[in-house]
């Protein structure tokens, strides 16, 4: 089974940029989406028309054009539900979750907490109580996958120019100790299982055209629970794949 999550910046956006083409010419079984900034009745009739996938959007409700995920997917999900039981969380339209049989995943566009300290206060209870979910589903024995933009670079070599922003949100140190708390509780990161070697990215600052320069970040990112190791395939990174200043990446499972 062939996941794909891409943080598209806008799918009426990405759906001028070759956002068809790519998923009629990947066909990824489960298709992820973070900040679709659409409410359902704006997503693009292209993207609604794609055949042989089911789709789930949910939007910010109080904020439109704001955050928003969705979920494309090539087998019907056993069940689907959205955000973390509270409110305040919920209202970012941020969290969509599906069952396909045996695996539960995760969809999540985590926050930024670069406006203010506020939002990073934010982004820290969000992360708590994300963490305190999935630990509790782990618990009772199921197998769990996470995509998404995690919004924050674990260590080092996860980002370009670490010393840099190491006073910015998005590398601080209660940020990166929350996915040390993360892999401590028997979550992997499925792309380090594979490929230890720096200046693999995912994201990149548009307005200094970074990109061209691969001064990035690595935010986007599949964990898996230990329980679901020995099905664990492949996982990637498309860096080749425009339309957003992230680009897609992938998760394999047996």
């Amino acid at each position: 089974m062939r996941f794909v999550s891409w943080n598209v910046n806008g799918i009426r956006a990405v759906a001028k940029k070759g956002f068809v083409d790519f998923v009629q010419s990947s066909l990824p079984d489960v298709l992820c989406l973070q900040e679709t900034k659409a409410k359902p009745d704006q997503v693009p009739k292209e993207i609604l028309a794609l055949k042989g996938y089911e789709k789930v959007f949910i939007d910010a409700t109080d904020k439109p054009g704001y955050s928003g995920v969705a979920l494309l997917s090539r087998t019907h999900p056993d069940e689907v539900g959205f955000g973390l039981g509270e409110e305040r969380f919920d209202r970012e339209g941020r969290v969509v979750r599906a069952r396909f049989g045996d695996v539960t995943l995760f969809n999540v566009y985590f926050p930024n907490g670069k406006m203010s300290q506020e939002r990073l206060d934010y982004k820290m209870e969000f992360y708590a109580r994300f963490l305190e979910t999935v630990k509790g589903l782990d618990r009772q024995g199921g197998n769990l996958v996470i995509c998404g933009d995690i919004n924050t670079a674990h260590r080092e070599i996860d980002l370009a120019r670490p010393k840099e922003n190491a006073k910015l949100s998005g590398f601080l140190p209660q940020e990166r100790e929350w996915i040390d708390d993360l892999l401590a509780a028997g979550f992997l990161d499925t792309f380090r299982e594979f490929d230890h070697s720096p200046d693999q990215y995912t994201f990149w600052d548009m307005k200094t055209r970074a990109r061209e320069r691969n001064v990035g970040w690595r935010i986007d990112c599949f964990y898996i629970n230990r329980r679901l190791r020995p099905r664990l395939k492949n996982a990637f990174i498309l860096p080749e794949v425009m339309g957003s200043d992230h680009c897609p990446v992938g998760l394999e499972l047996k």
